[in-house]
Order: structure tokens, then sequence, then C-alpha cells
């Protein structure tokens, strides 16, 4: 009987794929599907394994010389005959070993924190874009203009008298537009035929502007700043990091124009992970780019933890359908028949069995961050909700307090004036005598 093989494989932390453990004694064991793959291709393979892991604890990236790091350098350099990873599969790293029949597809995303509902200052302007509230601005402007002119002019050719009529015309057209009320109207034809058309396109405005305000203010929805990779690298809020030593760190970087170079430019440092970095995203420190599946184990994790959900992943993808494989080193004499068991294993559909074991509780985080936030009944509206126009009532207030003051100030000043230069009238009586 032919004795066990005994083969060195090198082994790194890709959770929920791959779950590092040291022991004791310094000896590298793994748990998770792959751990459970690697042991159904050592039974069918007959050998005995030593896992080992790469000093830097990387996957790999080429340097400028040639040579490369992490596991994919231990088999660039033939120290270890296959390496579990499972690796992302690219045209580079394919020039230093073989990969294996394909695991499992895959997509890389943004994992960010989940966004929520925020207090908007300017909510208040929302019911209508920019380009329709400078269009009433300007309907204003000109009905101002039309309706002092009407009336100056109507003024002379019936000979009545018209004091400011510009001031007029101002004030009565912001009291329509704001629905208050007011006693004085135009006595000419041409005046009110004026003021009969602005009171009817007031009418629509304020009807509209007001139903899309409640709307908006009891159904409330989430604003999802970072949901594409062109999102991410136009916004200024929140930084990105990328995965060192990962297939998308390399993709990135080579990139030389386009938004793949914008990510690579503007991105802020690296981490060794998603898995490992899910804490610092789901505080909001920054936003990382990485498989979908090591996102979904971190939202298990945070809302088992938590009770909540803390992350969010942005609808569109930043990578489609990544092959994820083994590696072997180059010509290696197990890969043809490892290939073939493990087409029977995933054919099986043992290997997405084994990932629906590791990720649980992700239903509700993966709903987008607006579900469930409206409901069958009207929303009370708290004082977030009109902190907007608050503000401008206060600016307002404030404005007219100074405006009153100053006019008191220069009231005042004017009555000194009056005092210190008006002669006086009364004549001494000594002069009378004289």
């Amino acid at each position: 009987m032919v004795g066990k093989a005994s083969l060195r494989i090198a082994a790194g932390e890709w959770v929920p794929w791959t779950r590092v453990e040291m022991l004791d004694n310094d000896t590298v064991t793994i748990h998770g599907p792959m751990d459970n793959l690697l042991r159904i291709l050592a039974n069918k393979l007959n050998f005995e394994y030593e896992l080992v892991q790469p000093p830097d604890r990387m996957w790999g990236v080429a340097g400028p010389d040639g040579n490369w790091t992490g596991m994919l350098g231990m088999l660039q350099r033939q120290e270890v005959e296959m390496a579990v990873g499972p690796f992302a599969v690219s045209r580079a790293r394919e020039t230093v070993c073989d990969f294996s029949e394909p695991v499992y597809s895959e997509n890389m995303a943004i994992l960010m924190v989940r966004p929520s509902l925020q207090s908007d200052l300017s909510g208040f302007l929302k019911p209508f874009t920019p380009t329709v509230w400078s269009l009433v601005l300007a309907a204003m402007v000109c009905i101002c203009l039309t309706f002092a002119t009407v009336t100056w002019q109507e003024a002379k050719l019936f000979n009545t008298s018209n004091r400011r009529p510009v001031s007029t015309a101002v004030i009565w057209v912001f009291k329509a537009l704001t629905q208050e009320s007011t006693e004085w109207l135009p006595k000419t034809d041409g005046s009110r035929l004026v003021v009969t058309t602005w009171l009817l396109a007031s009418l629509v405005f304020m009807s509209s502007y007001s139903g899309i305000l409640t709307a908006m203010l009891t159904v409330p929805r989430v604003t999802i700043p970072i949901d594409s990779v062109e999102d991410l690298v136009t916004q200024k809020d929140l930084q990105w990091r990328l995965e060192a030593g990962s297939m998308m760190f390399q993709y990135y970087q080579e990139a030389t124009e386009g938004i793949r170079k914008a990510v690579f430019d503007g991105h802020e440092g690296t981490f060794q992970d998603c898995w490992a970095a899910r804490q610092p995203i789901a505080q909001g420190q920054f936003a990382g780019i990485c498989d979908k599946t090591t996102m979904k184990k971190a939202m298990s994790w945070d809302f088992s933890s938590t009770g909540q959900c803390h992350l969010y992943i942005s609808r569109e993808v930043a990578y489609s359908n990544v092959m994820i494989a083994m590696a072997y080193r180059t010509n290696s004499s197990y890969k043809e028949k490892a290939d073939y068991w493990l087409r029977r294993v995933k054919e099986s559909g043992v290997i997405n069995l084994w990932l629906q074991k590791e990720i649980t509780n992700t239903s509700q985080c993966l709903l987008p961050p607006s579900a469930g936030k409206s409901t069958n009944t009207v929303s009370g509206l708290d004082l977030d909700s009109f902190m907007g126009s608050i503000i401008v009532l206060a600016g307002g207030l404030t404005t007219a307090m100074l405006v009153f003051l100053l006019e008191l100030c220069v009231s005042w000043t004017l009555a000194k004036c009056d005092i210190l230069t008006t002669p006086s009238t009364s004549i001494s009586p000594i002069l009378i005598q004289i």
C-alpha cells in the first residue's frame, strides 16, 4: 500500500470561506467551506497536508521586479503545492499559478455604513426643483413690474391718486403668493386683471407646494449618497479604502484613466479584508470595495450581535462575475484529479449549502434603507421636520428687529438734529427795550 504524500498548502483568511486559527503549538488550522473541501480532496487524493501562512498574510500582488507577494509568491517560488484561498481568477495571477475549476462566481460591490434618516434644513425647498423656484421668482418680478406699471399708467389716465405704486405692487404680490389676506384692491380694470391672473397662479402653485411638502414629511425617504462607483468618487463625505493584496487592488492600480483610475487615486489606504474591517465600516470610518459574500457575512454578524442593521451594500456592482478558485503551483500533478472531485462537489450543491450555514440573519439588512420607514398610518412630524422653516422665520424676525432698531436710531438722530438747528422764535425782553 502506497503511503500518503505530505503536502504544504498555503492558507489565508477570507471569511466566510476560510477562517484561520493559530493553535498553541504554532500549527495553522482553518474552518469553513474551504476546510470542508480540502478535507474531501485530501481523502480522495490520498495526501496529508500542513497548512502555512505567508509572512505578510496577503493573497499577493506583483512587485516591480515581477516577484509576487503573499500566497501567490509562495506558489511562484514553488514553496507550496497549492493554496486554498480561494482566489479571484485574473490574467495576471495566471502567470504564476494554475487555477482549479471555479468554485464560485462572485460580484464585487461597495460596503459602507447604512444610510439613515437625517434632518434636512433645506427640506422645505425640496418640493420643487431649483429651475421651478427660479421661474417662480422670475414670475414674481414680472408681475410686480407689470402691476406697478399698469397701476401708474391708469392713475395718470383716470387722474386718480396712487402713492408708491412699486412698493404697493411688491407687497401685494408677496401677500398673494403666501396666501395672506389683504383689504386693498385696485379700483381700475387693468390692474384687477393683473391681480386676478396672479391670484390664480398663486393658488395653483401654493396648493401644489403644500401637497407635495406634506407627502414628503409624512412619508420619509432615506437618501442614499453612494450607490455606485461613480457616486463613490464624486462624493467628499466618506473616504474609501481598498483591500490590500486583492484582485480589486490590482484591478484599480493598473487603470490609466476613467473612474477606475479615480478610485485608486482617491483611496485613503488599505485594509486587511472586509470581515476584519467590518466594525470600522459599520461605524462610518470608511467604505470598502470587496465581495458580496463577505459583505453578507458581515451583515449577519452585525444583526446577530446588535439586532440592528448598520451596513449597506451598493446596488451597483463594481466588478461582476468574478470566478474564484483554488490555486496550484504551475504544472502541479494534483490539479487534474482535484478538479474532478471539485466539480462533483460543486454540482451536488454542497458548496452553496456550506455558505448558507455560514450566512444567516441577513434578510432584514438586505432590504433598502427606506423599507419599514413608512407605515399605514400618518407619521407624526417632529421638530426636525420644520427646522429649516423655523430658521428662516428666526432669520426674518431678527432682520425685522434690526431694521426696526435702525429706524428708531435714525428717527432719534434726525429729531435731535432738528432741535439743534431750528432757530429760536422768542425775543429777549432786553432786546425789546433797546
